[in-house]
């Protein structure tokens, strides 16, 4: 099957790139000929020099015999030094690499210029093997062998000459054997340069072949594009007249009204899709201006005023920009349309213009339908979460200049989720419009009801008093717990939660008041639900939740931002010194900003309460072994200390923490024995037999715990020895004031015998007097913690290694720390 290809103007490059390219070969071709002809001319200009040299050589040591003049043996040693240079070039170049300066210096000893010395090296290199060549260098080596003999004679006769020991029978031995060599060597330089001379003759063929190759080729192929384009001239006359008929085909069929005129205005043509918008029909139109066909409106059905040929031939009808009109026909009926228009040009000159126009009549239906569709809620027909915030918005800036009392409602289905999920999606649907159905009957004309989403509405009432407000909020309870609604004979209690605001001041911002009524709603589910919560600013319930709440966002940021940053603080032994590495404690703090840092009693609440205390835990455990295994080794006399780590409550009961645990310490290669996690009191009691499973598998591992807090919720020791902890942490609130309340020192007392008595370690917190500390000594705790030791620091691998005063462990601490 045959392709059409599209037809593309031909570019001047198009058509004269493979000529370009043909003169660059033969330029490229000519300047390699003339480089290997001159490396040829260097060859055959060596050769002379060389037979010249061997032959004036070979004369003047005869002459040499005769004479014994040391003169004539100079003149021997300076024509053999040109076959020698000879000699050396060839052995320089047979080398593997080749010695390309002796090879240098061997061509300048031959006679050569100093010019030549490039291209004879590169000829030699590329072409030693061609066989013109490859038979020339053989014939140069055996001349360089005769060559040899000679000198060597040479040297023997001059040492024999030189002693004056010479005798009449070695001067007719030596002159038999210069001859000898001399027979020998001249065939040898005589098959050299005809070899020579014979590879000059074959370039010389070979290089005017190849040029009249090329030539033809060059020919051939100026037949060939002009062939071509030929060829694609006839196409384009062909193209041209199908791109006619398809354009006229294209005109007939598009929905579009196409209206083409001359430059004053006439009708020339008209398509099916124009007689139908303007009932015209083209063979009446031809001839009849424009602005008989309709007339031009705006949206208020008044005349334009404008002729409609001068905007288009000014170009106020491009399609850069949006012209809907409306059009009167001459029937008087009207229709909306889209107007484009561009004048026609031939020459530079304006010869006329086309009018496009489409119909907008169901663009308009469907706008509609879109924007409906973007302000109400598919399901049940309300208002949407965006159009109700748009309505509550309006609202509020109204309040800002005209005083009034308007209310704001959250509403939330109170186990919604149950007939969901007993009766399937279906029966929530239908549940939701009987819902919908109902509160709409206990509204007012005109209030706002929207679905906010799920089983969440908002109603807006506005002008309404307070007390009227929560009238109509607690009639809307009563009336959804009255529905009597089943699916497929179940029967299901219907009941919803209501947070109410009252909007009656300025300035109150969108995002608060609707944060208001959400919290409101949350607090009326939380106390038992089927109740109406109003809300107030001063109300210390709703402010705490309201704060908490606020928190939860603040936290989500700071975990996927990296804002968390970990600080470590010494656990000193007391009266002894450390033995092993030391002991740390790591502290979690938050960034505000570049430098301001919130401590964890400000966030920890929040986090607890709204489950994000575990991401927490992981954040910083994977950030204290990342630290830990970037350290380097610790140099001689120092050790790594043992970290801490808190882990809260609802850690120590997730099942996948554990196996987080283990991809860390095996991620980072972080040794458990330098691991200590710190569980609080409460978390311990509270989840026993979780704490219990958790501590001894970790500890299998090699990992220490410390009971944190302990006694601060004066829970029976009782508990104690069920927990396998390294570490008693003895409460703050005890230590702090053991100096003047002889009832906290009591307890820090018995705290540390219990401890002692069952094996354990203890460590007080809060020491921050050289007093506290010495009292803590007299009693015989293991450790301290605080100020006198050491204030928080920013965790690095310095806090890691022992101190010349302190030697210290280390502890890990996650986020429940709060110091």
């Amino acid at each position: 099957m045959k392709h059409n290809r599209p037809l593309v103007t031909p570019r001047l490059l198009g058509i004269v790139w493979p000529f370009i390219a043909v003169a660059l070969f033969q330029a490229l071709l000519g300047c390699i000929s003339l480089y290997m002809l001159s490396a040829v001319r260097g060859y055959v200009a060596g050769e002379s020099l060389w037979s010249k040299g061997q032959k004036d050589a070979i004369y003047y040591l005869h002459l040499y015999v005769d004479t014994h003049n040391p003169a004539d043996f100079e003149k021997y040693q300076q024509a053999m030094s040109v076959p020698q240079g000879g000699h050396r070039l060839r052995i320089a170049l047979d080398q593997s690499p080749p010695d390309l300066n002796a090879a240098r210096e061997g061509i300048l000893q031959g006679g050569n210029s100093a010019q030549d010395v490039p291209s004879i090296i590169w000829f030699y290199r590329n072409f030693h093997n061609f066989s013109y060549m490859h038979t020339a260098i053989e014939k140069w080596g055996l001349g360089d062998e005769y060559l040899i003999e000679l000198d060597n004679l040479a040297q023997d006769i001059h040492r024999v000459i030189a002693a004056n020991q010479a005798s009449a029978a070695d001067e007719e031995r030596w002159e038999k054997a210069i001859s000898q060599i001399n027979e020998g060597v001249t065939p040898a330089a005589k098959a050299f340069s005809d070899a020579l001379g014979e590879g000059s003759r074959f370039i010389l063929q070979l290089l005017i072949i190849t040029n009249v190759t090329t030539a033809l080729g060059l020919i051939a192929l100026a037949l060939m594009r002009t062939h071509k384009v030929l060829a694609q001239s006839r196409e384009f006359a062909e193209a041209l007249q199908v791109e006619k008929e398809r354009a006229q085909i294209t005109l007939e069929s598009i929905g579009d009204g196409v209206i083409s005129t001359d430059v004053n205005g006439a009708i020339t043509y008209m398509n099916p899709a124009a007689e139908q918008l303007t009932h015209w029909k083209s063979g009446q139109a031809q001839g009849v201006p424009l602005a008989a066909l309709f007339k031009l409106l705006d949206e208020n059905a008044l005349d334009d005023g404008f002729r409609l040929i001068d905007r288009i031939l000014s170009g106020q009808l491009g399609n850069n920009s949006e012209h809907s009109k409306l059009i009167q026909r001459v029937d008087g009926s009207t229709v909306s349309v889209a107007l484009v228009g561009a004048p026609i040009l031939h020459a530079g000159k304006v010869s006329g213009a086309v009018l496009v126009l489409h119909d907008m009549t169901r663009e308009r239906q469907y706008i509609a339908n879109l924007s409906w569709q973007a302000t109400h809620d598919a399901l049940t027909g309300l208002a949407n979460r965006r159009e109700f915030e748009y309505r509550l918005e309006l609202v509020l800036q109204n309040l800002a200049r005209q005083q009034g009392r308007h209310a704001l409602m959250f509403l939330d289905l109170d186990q919604f989720k149950l007939v969901n999920d007993t009766c399937g999606h279906a029966a929530g649907d239908e549940l939701l419009r009987h819902i919908c159905a109902l509160l709409h009957s206990g509204l007012r004309e005109g209030d706002t009801l929207a679905r906010l989403g799920g089983d969440e509405f908002g109603i807006l009432l506005e002008n309404c008093p307070a007390d009227a407000a929560e009238k109509i909020a607690e009639g809307l309870r009563q009336t959804v717990q009255s529905l009597h609604f089943a699916w497929k004979g179940r029967p299901f209690l219907n009941t919803i939660s209501i947070g109410l605001v009252h909007i009656h001041q300025a300035p109150q911002t969108l995002e608060a008041s609707m944060r208001a009524a959400d919290m409101a709603c949350y607090m009326a589910k939380e106390k038992g639900r089927n109740r109406v919560q109003v809300y107030h600013a001063d109300d210390s319930e709703l402010s705490l939740r309201f704060g908490e709440m606020a928190w939860v966002q603040r936290l989500h940021v700071a975990l996927e931002d990296n804002l968390f940053c970990l600080y470590s603080q010494e656990i000193a032994p007391l009266g002894r010194a450390e033995e092993d590495g030391g002991h740390i404690e790591i502290l979690l703090r938050l960034r505000d900003g570049s430098t301001d840092l919130i401590l964890p009693d400000s966030f920890i609440p929040a986090a607890e309460r709204y489950g994000l205390m575990t991401s927490i835990d992981r954040w910083v455990v994977e950030n204290v072994f990342k630290i830990i295994s970037q350290c380097p080794a610790p140099r001689a006399g120092q050790s790594m200390a043992m970290c801490a780590i808190n882990l809260s409550g609802s850690t120590i009961g997730d099942e996948e923490f554990l196996a987080f645990l283990h991809e860390q310490f095996e991620c980072y290669g972080v040794a458990p024995g330098r691991i200590c996690f710190e569980i609080t009191e409460t978390s311990a009691i509270a989840n026993l037999g979780s704490a219990i499973r958790f501590i001894n598998e970790l500890k299998g591992l090699g990992c220490h715990f410390s009971l944190d807090d302990f006694c601060a919720g004066m829970s029976s020791f009782a508990y104690l020895k069920h927990l396998p902890v390294d570490f008693l942490k003895i409460d703050g609130s005890f230590v702090r004031d053991m100096l003047d309340d002889p009832i906290n020192r009591a307890m820090v007392e018995v705290i540390n015998h219990i401890g002692h008595v069952m094996g354990k370690q203890t460590i007080a917190e809060f020491v921050e007097s050289p007093q506290i500390e010495q009292a803590l000594i007299e009693i015989g705790v293991d450790y301290a913690q605080g100020y006198i030791v050491e204030r928080p620091q920013l965790f690095t691998c310095d806090s890691l290694w022992t101190r010349p005063k302190r030697p210290k462990a280390l502890t890990l601490k996650l986020p429940g720390t709060l110091r």
